[in-house]
């Protein structure tokens, strides 16, 4: 299969990997988008009535390509007993902030809204995360003229979804920052394996995530078969960004990343701190259950600027981001990759 047309009219292969919480904003996307790279909107835990006011920005900000990243409704049974223990686990310090847990129920992210929303106003590309859509999704997004993108984290995720005749896949290793976007989300396969195992089996373009955040990075999976890769961590310093200053602030810091189920109950990487170390080993397998429960508590953590409890989202390269304008980086890295594949091949002629 031949590069989609998203894909083949980027200037610069450079994906803007969708991050919701906050550091997503429709600036960033439309930076990324306008610089020639493609950008990317989170549309997970936002109303459905901000996604579309997003996607009337980033318009109006630019006439370039941009996508939406979905997040699917969970599937499957959770411990009940486990989140209740690891509830009153958490109690005691909710307490001591003068705040009380949520309610640690189910939902589906109003999944079906979204998706409704984007068949009766399409954009240029969708891409989900935690899980593969079904058949009848991938069918309608593209009969609308939608490309569909799917996120693994397996070898045998990416053969299922090209199955499903998704357009491109982005293969995200380990060292991402932020969630698993695949299902299950226990794997611990790093990038470039994981990469080169896909691009055996899989005909579809692979947009490479995970540990990217330099030109040198960028060469090396695109000498490893991706059309394009997919940054979220190297863009968090980005001034288009809405990232907080205390999120700022421990990116661009040296302290190591954990992957941890603490904060939402799905394993997601962030910058190492107390509240990670604390709870990592209680923390039960639980998503969105586990989400509601701590988002007080850590609601509260962020208006204190507590980086101590905050969950600080970041993948393992983040000291390589750096504090400039989005559309900056994009041309610096494109550069820098473009120099860095011309010098290996010098150096083995």
């Amino acid at each position: 299969m031949d590069d989609v047309s998203v894909l083949s009219a980027l200037r610069c292969p450079i994906v803007a990997a969708p991050m919701a919480g906050g550091p997503s904003t429709p600036a960033l996307a439309a930076a990324v988008s306008a610089a020639g790279g493609l950008g990317f909107l989170a549309a997970g835990m936002l109303a459905t009535e901000r996604l579309l006011a997003d996607i009337a920005e980033v318009r109006a900000r630019t006439d370039r390509p941009f996508g939406v990243n979905l997040f699917l409704p969970p599937s499957g049974a959770v411990d009940e007993a486990a989140i209740r223990a690891y509830a009153d686990r958490l109690g005691p310090e909710a307490r001591r902030r003068g705040v009380t847990l949520g309610e640690p129920t189910g939902g589906d992210d109003a999944y079906p809204e979204k998706l409704a929303a984007l068949l009766a106003d399409p954009v240029p590309a969708v891409s989900f995360a935690f899980g593969l859509p079904d058949a009848a999704a991938v069918a309608a997004l593209r009969e609308r003229g939608t490309e569909v993108w799917a996120t693994v984290n397996r070898p045998d995720a990416a053969v299922a979804a090209a199955r499903l005749g998704v357009d491109a896949v982005v293969v995200q290793g380990t060292e991402a920052g932020g969630h698993r976007g695949g299902m299950p989300d226990d794997d611990d396969y790093a990038l470039l394996p994981l990469l080169r195992l896909v691009a055996a089996d899989c005909d579809r373009p692979l947009v490479a995530a995970g540990g990217i955040a330099d030109g040198a990075g960028l060469a090396a999976v695109l000498a490893a078969g991706a059309a394009a890769a997919q940054l979220g961590t190297a863009f968090l310093r980005c001034p288009e960004a809405g990232t907080s200053p205390m999120h700022r602030a421990a990116v661009a810091s040296a302290a190591p990343t954990a992957l941890t189920r603490a904060f939402t109950g799905k394993r997601a990487r962030g910058v190492g701190n107390d509240f990670l170390r604390r709870h990592d080993r209680s923390a039960p397998a639980g998503y969105p259950q586990v989400l509601h429960l701590t988002r007080p508590l850590l609601a509260a953590a962020r208006r204190d600027a507590d980086a101590a409890t905050a969950n600080l989202w970041a993948g393992q390269a983040h000291p390589l981001a750096r504090e400039v304008p989005a559309a900056e980086l994009v041309a610096e890295l494109t550069a820098d990759a473009r120099a860095a594949l011309v010098a290996a091949a010098d150096r083995w002629r």
